[in-house]
């Protein structure tokens, strides 16, 4: 016949076991000196996984920083496009590079590393187009026809993926 233990015993001996084997744990914690082989195994796992998933979301943000760049350069020139034209009856055959930054100081038109640069104008009597360039390569324009229409565009020659994810695209 089996014996019926009475369950407050069995509680109290389940603490005593728990209490037990935390107490075993703490004395061998206190008699390591140091991370097993496979503690660290698993710390440099995970910290390869975490780079995996954060290097290229950091790539992708650059590139999105440096396009932005070039299109609030590329706007900038636009506006002072437009300005140059007022001053000039409605005519754009003043809007040349020089004459750009001339008007807007602000505009830079040199290369420099890690920043944007208005790398092209094209005048003309009733149309114009300007042209920013991203230290990735990019080039945004900004086109107005003779109608008065305007038109943004994007070429990656470089990376071929900086316009939308696409070689070329509008923006």
């Amino acid at each position: 016949m089996m014996s019926h233990s009475n369950p407050s015993d069995r509680t109290a001996r389940s603490r005593h076991q728990a209490a037990g084997a935390w107490g075993r744990l703490m004395e061998r914690s206190r008699e390591r000196n140091g991370f097993s082989l496979i503690e660290l195994l698993v710390v440099i796992l995970i910290i390869g996984v975490l780079a995996a998933v954060a290097i290229p979301s950091f790539l992708s943000s650059t590139g999105k920083a440096s396009d932005a760049q070039a299109k609030e350069l590329a706007r900038t020139a636009e506006t002072t496009a437009e300005e140059i034209g007022v001053a000039n009856d409605g005519k754009y055959e003043k809007v040349t590079l020089e004459e750009l930054k001339a008007t807007e100081p602000s505009i830079e038109t040199t290369p420099a590393n890690g920043h944007a640069y208005l790398s092209n104008a094209t005048p003309g009597e009733s149309e114009y187009s300007v042209t920013a360039t991203a230290d990735d390569g990019d080039e945004l324009t900004v086109s107005r026809d003779a109608n008065g229409t305007i038109t943004r565009t994007c070429a990656s020659p470089i990376l071929r993926t900086g316009c939308a994810g696409k070689e070329t695209s509008s923006w």
